[in-house]
């Protein structure tokens, strides 16, 4: 989609847009990515993401 077209649909859309918390496992518990510090975001932001397949 071209940047410019995702733009204007956000922009005609804003008032219907709500923040979104994104949870990651830590140590064995869920913490909000948000609540990481800048080291740690940037780690997360670089982890390969894979859907495991199901054995037949």
């Amino acid at each position: 989609m071209n940047t410019q077209i995702k733009t204007q649909l956000l922009q005609t859309h804003s008032s219907q847009r709500t923040k979104c918390l994104v949870y990651t496992r830590v140590m064995g518990y869920h913490r909000p990515v948000e609540s990481f510090n800048i080291g740690k975001k940037g780690e997360h932001k670089q982890r390969t993401q894979f859907n495991e397949s199901r054995c037949s």
